[in-house]
């Protein structure tokens, strides 16, 4: 019988729901089943089954205690208007380890550009030597553009041999994600809260912020054709984040988080020559944001291709940072080179373990 899901399920974690995302080769409908309660990939009751991609939202409390999932599904002959024409359902089931326990470790990959062996491979010594990954991290520009929708399969292709579906993800858009002719649709292909990629997360005893700088020129440089309207979607983002600062039932001050991190795919507290000195005014904003309300222990980010682990007011430090600030993807396009890097969180510190697929090649820890 053909294969019909192309990967593992990816379980998403956006605000307070886990998005499980499953791409398919064929036409279907689908439903995930967690103990006695079914979530369907629906429009206001009427199943999707048009797309080759299916999401389905399950809150991170109800997946959390069940520890399984079964992705349900049935292959569709014919869609008509009366007596549609289906194969009988099919499942696979899936276990889910959620996050919990002081020590966490994450896994971090950004800056992938279609690579998906050395990534994998990465992950896979962070694993041999530091020990089991409990959330991945996927920090932009993991897809080399959106100019075709075969580059979104990387996306899924990672996720699943890392995690087989049995861990938590977090996605980030990064700036060549919003290039090509399928820019537009890249939030039907990923994570996202009411359509906007920027979010909160909450994993255990983590409570994470996600921010999408968008594109790193002005939305007139000629490279984007006049295809982009990034600074509007900045001021959205800015609107969200006071509305998060100022929030007073705060999820970040709730009892029982002890880490809160931004990721953030471009390290926008650093001051970039032209054309990539983009509103610095805006960055400036954001940075006080979180330094005086949130109040974050680090913030990951990729886009320079180079590891670095930025202090408060280093030379690197243009904006105010509200925290230490990592690079934590070190790449080499021309050379098929990729190293990421893992992060183990303690009730005291935050080590960092900078690693290629063949060796450590850095540790540091932030002290809280």
């Amino acid at each position: 019988m053909k294969k019909v899901l192309k990967t593992a399920p990816a379980v998403f974690a956006v605000g307070e729901n886990y998005q499980i995302i499953v791409p398919v080769f064929c036409e279907t409908v689908m439903w995930v089943k967690v103990g006695d309660k079914c979530f369907y990939d629906e429009s206001n009751g009427i199943l999707r089954s048009a797309k080759r991609i299916h999401r389905m939202l399950v809150p991170c409390e109800i997946l959390d205690k069940e520890g399984r999932y079964t992705i349900c599904y049935r292959k569709v002959i014919k869609r008509k208007a009366y007596f549609s024409f289906t194969y009988s359902v099919e499942e696979e089931e899936f276990l889910f380890r959620c996050v919990k326990g002081e020590q966490v470790r994450a896994y971090h990959i950004a800056d992938a550009h279609n690579m998906i062996a050395e990534p994998v491979k990465c992950a896979e010594k962070f694993r041999e030597e530091i020990g089991e990954i409990d959330f991945l991290i996927l920090n932009g520009d993991v897809p080399e553009d959106s100019d075709n929708i075969k580059n979104f399969d990387t996306i899924y292709e990672i996720v699943s041999q890392i995690t087989n579906g049995e861990i938590p993800t977090i996605f980030s858009r990064g700036n060549h994600d919003t290039r090509g002719v399928f820019a537009e649709n890249i939030a039907e292909y990923t994570p996202c809260e009411n359509g906007n990629s920027y979010f909160t997360f909450k994993l255990g005893n983590i409570w994470g912020l996600v921010l999408d700088c968008g594109e790193d020129k002005p939305d007139t440089n000629r490279e984007y054709g006049n295809m982009v309207a990034c600074s509007f979607f900045r001021e959205k983002q800015t609107r969200f984040l006071e509305k998060l600062a100022e929030s007073e039932n705060a999820q970040f001050n709730e009892k029982g988080i002890d880490h809160r991190i931004v990721i953030a795919h471009n390290p926008f507290t650093r001051r970039y020559p032209a054309p990539f000195n983009i509103e610095e005014d805006t960055f400036t904003y954001w940075a006080r944001l979180l330094k005086e309300k949130i109040k974050p222990q680090v913030m990951i980010c990729g886009h320079i291709h180079k590891f670095s682990v930025d202090m408060p007011g280093c030379e690197r430090d243009a904006f105010g940072q509200p925290c230490p600030v990592v690079v934590g993807s070190q790449v080499d396009k021309r050379k098929k080179y990729f190293a990421g890097s893992g992060f183990v969180f303690e009730k005291d510190k935050i080590k960092i373990i900078f690693n290629s697929s063949k060796e450590i090649i850095e540790v540091n820890t932030i002290e809280i």
